[in-house]
């Protein structure tokens, strides 16, 4: 993130540079003033764009990093059980932390409509009926701790 920064703060310097360097007051007189804030404006709106992408890239690679060491590694026999898909799984952890189903959707990166028919597929396997009985049987078949 600091390096983005970094890089961010380099390109708005070099920027105000050049433009001092061309004499940006001699510049002014004859283009008008909105082209020059529509410049700086783009300038920024592209460099946003390229480090919200460097960040939400990196926040997406960490997350399936961690959900696959974490979750599939220690529950392949009872996967085997319950014909639970890997993406149910990590839904059903979620729900035993009890996040909402938004906020499921928000961390995995998905449609709340998502989670919904993942949530709904969970109980249909567990053959539960609500999200307290579904994270009792999980850990009972030691899908959970």
């Amino acid at each position: 993130m600091w390096r983005s920064i970094i890089i961010y703060g380099s390109v708005v310097a070099l920027l105000v540079f050049v433009m001092n360097l061309l004499d940006f007051h001699f510049l002014i007189h004859s283009l008008a003033m909105e082209y020059y804030l529509g410049l700086v404006a783009l300038v920024f709106a592209v460099t946003g764009a390229w480090v919200g992408w460097q960040l939400t890239q990196a926040t997406k690679k960490d997350l399936q990093i961690h959900t696959n060491e974490a979750v599939l590694s220690k529950q392949e026999p009872s996967l085997i059980q319950t014909d639970l898909s890997p993406r149910e799984i990590e839904v059903l952890h979620l729900i035993a932390q009890g996040f909402s189903n938004q906020e499921i959707a928000d961390r995995l990166f998905v449609s709340l409509n998502t989670v919904k028919s993942h949530s709904s597929n969970v109980f249909v396997k567990l053959d539960v009926k609500r999200r307290t009985q579904a994270v009792q049987k999980a850990r009972e078949l030691g899908l959970l701790k």
